[in-house]
């Protein structure tokens, strides 16, 4: 066993019983995630502890493709900040867009073509008011691609229980709701940009299918940047 996967394994059954005594996750259709071979588990995206409380309830390991500057912060903080993320199962990537975004792609194959299980959040960043937002198309080349089946899950009340900035999480109690798996394997071309969005928009209408979420068509990162900038969501 790999030390990341010992650390995975160790920080697991530590907070298994803790998390499921203090926030009895509430789970439907888990049985729909497969117990063996390459599987892509979608999800909205409310709060960091979605990371947290999903991979608490799958039964086998979930690797998540994350920022690769939750990696390099300097000093002791920044060091137990990676040792905290590798124990979550997530894998450093260059997100930072053009030809370097292909890392994340490069990387999701090298997993699913190990066997194993990703979680991905095709909106790319946190909801910033916990409506649904347009989803980024390297889920649809990672589907098609490898062939892999997407397992669609709704998250529930992780915004309410951990709000951005928030460090101590409320205690209420999260959901969580996994779809019937999603087969994209005979989809067609992955290098055909009106196929992607294709399929990441059924992706996106099953999400909020089993959310129940108000659905936007823009990007998480450019509402961000508007509220950042104080301008109205509604306008476009």
């Amino acid at each position: 066993m790999s030390p990341t996967v010992f650390a995975y394994t160790l920080l697991k059954a530590f907070l298994s019983p803790i998390l499921m005594l203090l926030f009895r996750p509430k789970v439907t259709g888990l049985r729909n995630v497969p117990t063996l071979g390459p599987v892509i588990i979608a999800s909205n995206h409310l709060s960091f502890s979605d990371s947290i409380f999903m991979p608490l309830v799958v039964p086998r390991k979930v690797t998540f493709l994350a920022k690769s500057e939750y990696f390099t912060s300097p000093g002791i903080k920044g060091f137990f900040k990676k040792i905290a993320f590798h124990a979550l199962g997530q894998v450093p990537v260059d997100r930072s867009g053009g030809r370097r975004s292909e890392a994340a792609i490069d990387t999701g194959l090298r997993v699913l073509a190990e066997g194993d299980c990703i979680g991905i959040y095709p909106e790319g960043t946190r909801s910033p008011d916990g409506r649904l937002y347009k989803g980024r198309t390297g889920i649809a080349r990672l589907a098609i691609e490898s062939g892999a089946p997407v397992i669609p899950v709704a998250m529930f009340n992780t915004d309410k229980i951990q709000p951005t900035g928030r460090v101590i999480p409320k205690l209420r109690q999260v959901a969580m709701v996994f779809g019937e798996p999603m087969d994209f394997s005979a989809a067609g071309d992955s290098n055909d940009p009106k196929l992607l969005r294709k399929v990441t928009d059924e992706i996106m209408r099953t999400l909020q299918n089993l959310s129940g979420q108000e659905y936007v068509e823009m990007y998480a990162s450019a509402a961000k940047e508007k509220i950042a900038r104080g301008e109205d969501l509604e306008d476009d």
